[in-house]
């Protein structure tokens, strides 16, 4: 019985912190992109972005961390095997909201700056290309919201799976003298 109020705990942490994760991550990218539009010098613009880049890295480890020990600590028999799993699910989750954000961004909310993107790419590179190249580039196109879906799910899924192996290590903590018992004289 104590076994299934574990997983569901897992889930219900999974869950939060996965939309916890997935909306940060998504924040930054509306942050970046924002940026990216803004008349700023290039190289003011590349700081910016590297420090946001930093704040996003360092932030979504402190926030998995942060949800793997609480849940150690709630939850009475958790082994480093359970908070992996736990992590791999948070990394599951939080890849599926990002993703979903992604594909919106690319798709809906954006798409107008994307579209002039390629656009403007295709009329430089258009003297370069055949016919062949120029229909590939169109197909592309049509499928980037898909392709940015599936690419962006598999990366953060891949990160996030690698990240709460590391922190799964020490969490919980053990315990180096738990089996230790002294000889008894």
């Amino acid at each position: 019985m104590e076994q299934n109020v574990i997983q569901k705990n897992m889930w219900n942490t999974a869950g939060k912190a996965g939309l916890v994760l997935g909306l940060t991550s998504a924040v930054f990218l509306f942050i970046s992109q924002f940026l990216g539009q803004a008349e700023m010098p290039a190289f003011l613009n590349s700081i910016v972005s590297f420090i946001l880049w930093a704040a996003k890295f360092i932030g979504c480890i402190l926030i998995m961390k942060f949800f793997m020990k609480r849940f150690a600590a709630e939850n009475e028999g958790v082994t480093n095997s359970g908070t992996f799993r736990l992590g791999t699910i948070m990394a599951f989750l939080s890849a599926l909201v990002y993703s979903a954000v992604a594909f919106a961004n690319v798709a809906f909310i954006s798409a107008d700056l994307f579209a002039e993107q390629m656009d403007a790419v295709m009329q430089q590179m258009a003297p370069m290309m055949d016919s062949n190249t120029m229909s590939v580039m169109d197909t592309y196109m049509e499928n980037l919201p898909q392709i940015t879906f599936i690419s962006n799910l598999i990366y953060c899924f891949l990160y996030g799976m690698i990240l709460s192996f590391i922190l799964s290590r020490n969490i919980p903590s053990k315990d180096p003298f738990a089996d230790y018992k002294p000889e008894e004289q």
